[in-house]
């Protein structure tokens, strides 16, 4: 009865060694997708060092698309984060004169910085250009000023993201408290203001 055993054991004996086989290559696939893991996780760390310094660089360019109701910040051509705005009440075509309620169109920069201002701080744009002083006075009127990007108004900042679903503003571009704040830091003086219908 023994020797009827003997290769019943042997099978066990081969069963068994080819699972341990199996689960030493196991072993080394884990150890090896471990490694991958750690591998790509130091990547993606990598990549998300080199994004948030891209979104904390500078802007050159502020791009302000009236029609799509949307303020971006550029630097060197790549997106560093895009805003929802409201503009002035009577938002379409250019501002053509004081009082029109209209936000200008065209090319401008950030002249000045207002930290006293009635909409919790404020980015000055340099409106209105030469081209806005010659269409005001072919209309015979003033072509107005002081646009700036701001937020909302002192004591109102409870309002938030909603502000940015009526136009609101005699012609300025408006962001939340928070987000003026972000822009005037990553906003130098200088930088270029292209206003889009």
């Amino acid at each position: 009865m023994m020797l009827f055993q003997i290769p019943n054991v042997i099978n066990k004996d081969k069963q068994i060694a080819a699972q341990q086989a199996t689960l030493e290559t196991l072993r080394q696939t884990i150890k090896d997708k471990t490694d991958e893991i750690v591998a790509l996780r130091e990547q993606i760390t990598v990549l998300e060092q080199k994004a948030f310094a891209r979104r904390t660089a500078p802007a050159d360019k502020i791009l302000i698309e009236k029609k799509d109701r949307r303020l971006t910040l550029l630097s060197k051509g790549q997106v560093i984060k895009t805003y929802p705005i409201a503009l002035g009440g009577n938002p379409t075509g250019p501002k053509e004169r004081e009082g029109d309620k209209k936000t200008p169109e065209g090319f401008y920069i950030i002249d000045s910085r207002n930290r006293d201002s009635d909409y919790h701080l404020a980015l000055h744009i340099s409106y209105p250009s030469a081209k806005d002083k010659k269409r005001a006075r072919e209309l015979g009127a003033s072509p107005g000023g002081n646009i700036m990007i701001h937020g909302i108004k002192n004591g109102l900042s409870w309002v938030g993201d909603f502000h940015s679903r009526v136009d609101w503003t005699n012609g300025c571009i408006a962001v939340t408290d928070q987000e003026i704040e972000e822009i005037n830091r990553l906003v130098p003086m200088g930088t270029v203001v292209e206003i889009r219908p």
